[in-house]
């Protein structure tokens, strides 16, 4: 246990539950390590109006995207542990990134406090529409026909893991880039500029819908009941090819426990709120929950989970 931990423990023994009973007394910043129109803050901004409603204080979202999540998990981690910031983020920034790069900017267990998982959801695979191919074979036919000359734009470690696994899985050499996050990728993708990607429904599906990409198949294990006539890339020739993600709400490490639990309640009845419900609808995610303990549980397993992925796709660290 770290000196901010200790010292949050102590002052948390020192005072009455009484002395947070008007809490939140003024508006509550959300910091989301991805830009605006991403899952992440399509997510947040949800949670925040569901909020609103309930404790009548705003909800103000704060994007801080770039450099791999690192300046919104560095930004969240030094915040006050009053309460008043809490970070929105995913896999990305407490599962994954400490088995991609050889030293962090910010400790995904030390620097935080669980407080609520919220979500998980599934992927699709979308190509620009000038892309001779319409299924994952032909893709992949094209792909080893012309190695290095087809691209994949990623900004998650989720999106980028996904088209390392399908690259390795697949035996194709494609050229990847890298964003600071998923929606500028698909304004290329859809420009030309990059030939796929695999990234978020919320992000993706739209674009597929609109006519702007197409959609060759999905990252789930079953097939998508907002796309149901989209494969999954396992049935679509990839075998045992397989990748979700999850979303989860922190607080910096040190928060009282009072004020933990009492924003895992909020949060708990924001996200499952008629607001947050209509935005899984339409991202095909499926709600979660649990009390923080439970989150700190499961990302223990989930970096686990991800440090086997990110070694089975043979990818070293930067």
């Amino acid at each position: 246990m770290n000196r901010r931990h200790l010292l949050a423990a102590s002052i948390a023994l020192a005072l009455p539950l009484a002395a947070w009973a008007d809490y939140p007394e003024k508006p509550i910043t959300f910091i989301v390590p991805f830009a605006a129109g991403s899952a992440t803050d399509q997510l947040a901004r949800a949670l925040g109006q569901a909020l609103t409603n309930e404790v009548k204080q705003p909800v103000v979202i704060d994007n801080k995207p770039g450099a791999n999540a690192f300046i919104g998990a560095q930004a969240a981690a030094k915040a006050p542990n009053d309460g008043y910031t809490v970070f929105i983020t995913t896999n990305t920034t407490h599962a994954a990134n400490e088995h991609l790069f050889k030293k962090l900017p910010y400790d995904p267990v030390k620097d935080f406090e669980p407080v609520a998982l919220l979500s998980k959801g599934g992927q699709i695979l979308v190509v620009n529409n000038g892309v001779p191919a319409s299924n994952v074979g032909e893709l992949v036919k094209l792909a080893k026909s012309q190695p290095g000359k087809l691209s994949f734009g990623y900004g998650s470690s989720s999106s980028r893991i996904a088209g390392e696994m399908f690259k390795q899985m697949t035996s194709t050499d494609i050229l990847s880039v890298p964003y600071k996050s998923n929606p500028p990728a698909v304004t290329d993708l859809i420009g030309g500029q990059i030939t796929m990607m695999i990234t978020d429904m919320a992000t993706g599906l739209p674009q597929v819908k609109a006519g702007k990409v197409k959609a060759l198949g999905v990252s789930t294990s079953k097939r998508i009941s907002l796309a149901p006539d989209v494969p999954t890339i396992s049935e679509a020739g990839v075998k045992g090819y397989e990748m979700t993600f999850w979303f989860a709400a922190y607080v910096p490490a040190g928060t009282p426990a009072p004020i933990v639990a009492h924003l895992n309640e909020m949060l708990s009845r924001a996200n499952k709120s008629q607001t947050v419900a209509n935005f899984y609808a339409q991202s095909g995610f499926e709600t979660l929950g649990g009390s923080p303990d439970d989150l700190r549980k499961f990302q223990a397993a989930e970096s686990d989970k991800w440090r086997k992925i990110i070694s089975s796709a043979n990818i070293e660290k930067e």
